[in-house]
């Protein structure tokens, strides 16, 4: 079954109107994007917002691969000759894929156990005898029965029986459910050194040397931190619980009578079925669920920091000097125009105070050379040194009231440098001199030069590279895919990179579309794109919308008015007797349209709104107005700082704990939770966002793990 198939169900579990949901899942069964639902077919979807689109999308998917494993499951049982109406019947009601495997247990192909040796040994009926519980026999004598060439005596006979007895044990599906809830319930997990080697050399570690927490209560970044240590083989991790308690259920659930001879086989069986069978399988099962969690929790910390930085203010298309720090190996210095065109680098070096005087004069012929408005400096090693260089540079030569200094982000930008990318897009340039570029685009605009860089090389996640690669990376796509649509794309001057994020478009349409644009020059018109090889309609209508022709033929063009309303908006200038062009950006004469006379089955209020809004404001950026950061004077490095200080910085990343803070000293401190404000603060995302402007106080400075403490209350 298609999602499509399941539209009632989720509309339930999601709680959105049904027409809505099912008109989602249908548009997404046809191969339309979410980006472009989200913004293009509010009509049929009841104004679906794009994270409830996704939302419908993913719970569609898992309702439709659980009912692919249900029919797996049924096919299996019958094919076993063992599938009953109640059982049928059950399997088809089973809500969760939890309950449906409970249910499968003891019906799926099993590898070779103690509990098959024994059967294959004659044992069964032995062991349906200690089931049952019969307040006759003896179970020595009645096991001498069954010794023979496999089974040397009574007592191998009645272990043989037990082992079957534990195994059944383990696969009875309503004790394993109230096992797993008394196992989460009652469950602590606990972790210690695999070693005193190991707690001697691993002292970032040293918290989870004799941890113990409730499951219950057990924060993802904790969780994921053990795991961490547990790979790194420096921490021993487990789960205890009340394995008496779950023995007792199992020994309720068997009927054990404690009057029957037979009490003491079904107590020993209960016993090591709970403990070698079930507990594993229960905790494999748990720290599973807890490893998802704690990984989805992860993920969305990092998608949230991720659109924060995607989303920060542009200085916009200005002409940028960027500037790679290198003490040793000299800054590199590259020049890139107001679309991001390289325009020449050079190298200065700044060793020794002799060096500095050459390298100033240098500079500034370099800057009188390319005339930027700004100067962007990455933030790494040797980043302070180079953006005193500069200013100082600048204010010798008059020149700081035209050129801004900007320290910019640079965390992968090496990695870009170094890419097939980077190699693609700037081929006969050098490693450092592409770092420098990318500084000096990154300052223009994050977006478009970040989309560059896989996400994780950015460093704005918390333990990002302990969790689930498929579903950081997919979650990861959404929120850059988010952030285009929600800006547009110039697509006269925009990357393959960034058009290959647009809807329809994709890594070798991308790349046709610039071809195009290089033999045959600048777009004029959006629908110039048709003629784009291998363009076809459908891929023009996922695309055209996000796309933008600034200053072209059409204003529209430039506009996110989708190219199939164009004749609707013609249609309207007509009405108020304007042509298209003055009608653009004319904020009284849209403000004074009678719009529902324009309602119609296909085009209602919510796109007509849409419409208005873009032709107020053309291709409006939603993005803040540019503000340069401003670091302390005199405050460089680690040592510069003292307890008490008041200083200036940016919020470079925000985690579950706390939130990292970079105050011009290369090393960003740290903000815990219990710091982020004079009240108590469940969530850190609540007070700051990766991007954020903020002042701090010292707490406290560990010269030798390199770690700052800083506060955020008053």
């Amino acid at each position: 079954m298609a999602p499509r198939d399941f539209a009632g169900r989720v509309a339930d579990l999601l709680e959105l109107p049904e027409p809505g949901v099912a008109a989602a899942l249908r548009l997404l069964d046809d191969g339309n994007t979410v980006p472009f639902i989200a913004r293009y077919r509010k009509e049929a979807t009841g104004a679906l917002d794009e994270v409830q689109v996704r939302a419908v999308q993913a719970q569609g998917q898992a309702l439709a691969e659980l009912e692919s494993r249900r029919q797996t499951i049924l096919s299996s049982i019958e094919g076993q000759g063992k599938l009953t109406d109640a059982l049928a019947e059950k399997i088809r009601a089973a809500p969760s894929r939890q309950i449906l495997e409970d249910l499968y247990l003891p019906y799926r192909p099993k590898r070779k156990t103690r509990a098959s040796i024994a059967k294959e040994r004659g044992l069964e009926p032995l062991a349906v005898r200690i089931m049952a519980q019969p307040r006759d026999g003896a179970p020595t004598a009645d096991a001498k029965g069954f010794v023979g060439p496999e089974v040397p005596d009574a007592e191998a006979a009645l272990a043989g029986a037990r082992d079957i007895v534990a195994e059944a044990i383990t696969e009875r599906f309503q004790l394993r459910a109230t096992a797993r809830k008394l196992l989460f319930k009652t469950g602590t997990l606990t972790s210690k050194p695999v070693s005193k080697a190991k707690a001697d050399d691993s002292s970032k570690f040293k918290d989870y040397f004799d941890f113990e927490a409730r499951l219950t209560k057990m924060p993802a970044h904790r969780y994921l931190a053990l795991c961490r240590g547990e790979t790194e083989k420096v921490l021993r991790v487990g789960v205890s619980a009340d394995e008496d308690g779950i023995v007792s259920e199992a020994e309720r659930a068997m009927g054990l009578d404690r009057r029957s001879p037979w009490a003491e086989q079904l107590h020993l069986a209960a016993r090591d079925g709970v403990h070698r069978l079930l507990m594993p399988s229960l905790v494999n099962e748990l720290r599973s669920a807890l490893k998802a969690r704690a990984d989805h929790d992860a993920v969305d910390v990092f998608a949230d920091n991720l659109k924060n930085l995607l989303m920060a203010a542009p200085f916009g298309s200005r002409p940028v000097i960027g500037i790679d720090p290198g003490i040793r190996t000299g800054h590199k210095l590259a020049a890139v125009d107001a679309t991001g065109r390289p325009m020449g680098h050079t190298v200065v070096y700044v060793r020794k105070p002799t060096e500095e005087a050459k390298a100033a004069e240098a500079l500034i012929r370099f800057v009188r050379q390319h005339r930027p408005d700004a100067i962007a400096v990455g933030n790494g090693t040797g980043g302070r040194e180079a953006e005193r260089f500069a200013n100082k540079a600048l204010e010798a030569a008059g020149l700081t009231e035209s050129v801004l200094v900007v320290s910019v982000n640079e965390a992968g930008a090496s990695v870009y440098s170094a890419s097939d990318e980077a190699r693609r897009e700037l081929p006969d340039l050098d490693l450092t001199v592409r770092g420098a570029i990318s500084i000096a685009r990154r300052l223009q605009d994050p977006l478009a030069e970040l989309v560059k860089i896989d996400p994780k090389s950015i460093g704005v996640g918390q333990y990002q590279h302990d969790v689930h690669q498929p579903l950081l990376q997919a979650k990861l796509q959404e929120v850059v895919e988010s952030c285009v649509h929600e800006v547009g794309v110039d697509l006269n001057t925009a990357s393959p990179a960034l058009l290959r994020h647009v809807s329809g478009i994709g890594p070798k349409l991308a790349e046709r579309v610039v071809e195009h644009r290089h033999r045959k020059g600048a777009f004029k018109r959006r629908n110039e794109l048709t003629k784009v090889p291998g363009l076809g309609p459908r891929a023009f209508e996922q695309a055209a919308g996000f796309l933008r022709v600034v200053g072209g033929a059409d204003p529209l063009d430039g506009s996110a008015v989708h190219p199939e309303r164009y004749a609707l908006v013609a249609r309207i200038a007509q009405d108020v007797g304007m042509p298209i062009d003055k009608l653009v950006g004319n904020a009284e004469a849209i403000d004074g349209i009678d719009w529902v006379r324009y309602q119609g089955d296909n085009v209602g209020a919510a796109t007509l709104s849409d419409i208005a809004a873009e032709l107020k404001k053309p291709g409006r950026d939603p993005r803040n107005t540019f503000e340069p950061p401003a670091f302390a004077d005199g405050i460089d490095t680690l040592e510069d700082v003292s307890k008490g200080m008041r200083l200036e910085g940016v919020v470079t990343n925000v985690t579950k704990f706390g939130a990292f803070v970079d105050v011009g000293v290369h090393q960003d401190g740290l903000v815990h939770i219990s710091e982020m404000a004079d009240r108590f603060v469940s969530d850190p995302s609540e007070v700051v966002r990766v991007g954020d402007r903020v002042t701090v106080t010292v707490l406290d400075i560990d010269l030798a793990r390199r770690r700052l403490s800083l506060s955020l209350r008053a």
